[in-house]
């Protein structure tokens, strides 16, 4: 597949999680009762696959692109510093999601700010690469860069669509199909 082709298409299921985690989110702001699980879920994906393979794949196009283009190497370096940013406030909301499933009293705000502060920062940095970033990779990258980029880390199944894994997330998978 084109890479570029691929990474667009991450975004588009990136996107799609994070509607359905803002869904959840709009619904606990409301005052009724989020799907706890399904919000995990959506996390665990993001996780498991887009900081784990997705992420360190574009943090080395990142690196091949600034070389080409010092007008934005701070811009690149800024999302690259986004990829760890989002990796722990990801974290950070899956252990308050933990703690509420497990039954801890937590005042509401404490889980907003946490799933607000993971959404704005997900979904911006995601529109900036859109916007900014993949046009020029696609222009000047060559296919040398993609297949350093190919080879950043081992590939394993995306687990949402397939793999060990994809069992795991059939709900979250058909949530997806819902909102499309």
């Amino acid at each position: 597949m084109d890479p570029i082709a691929a990474w667009h298409t991450d975004h588009v299921y990136f996107n799609q999680l994070l509607r359905l985690l803002q869904r959840e989110l709009d619904r606990f702001h409301e005052g009724g009762q989020p799907n706890y699980e399904l919000m995990q879920d959506v996390l665990r994906y993001l996780t498991e696959y887009s900081d784990r393979q997705h992420h360190p794949r574009e943090d080395v196009a990142f690196g091949r692109l600034a070389a080409r283009c010092p007008d934005i190497r701070l811009e690149l370096a800024r999302l690259r510093q986004e990829h760890r940013l989002i990796a722990q406030a990801g974290a950070s909301l899956m252990k308050l999601l933990q703690s509420a499933v497990d039954g801890a009293v937590l005042p509401r705000a404490e889980i907003e700010v946490a799933a607000a502060t993971y959404l704005v920062y997900y979904g911006n940095h995601i529109a900036k690469e859109e916007e900014d970033v993949l046009p020029r990779a696609a222009r000047l990258l060559t296919p040398e860069d993609w297949e350093a980029v190919r080879k950043a880390v081992s590939p394993v199944p995306d687990p949402l669509f397939g793999g060990a894994a994809a069992e795991h997330f059939r709900a979250l998978r058909r949530e997806i199909s819902r909102e499309a």
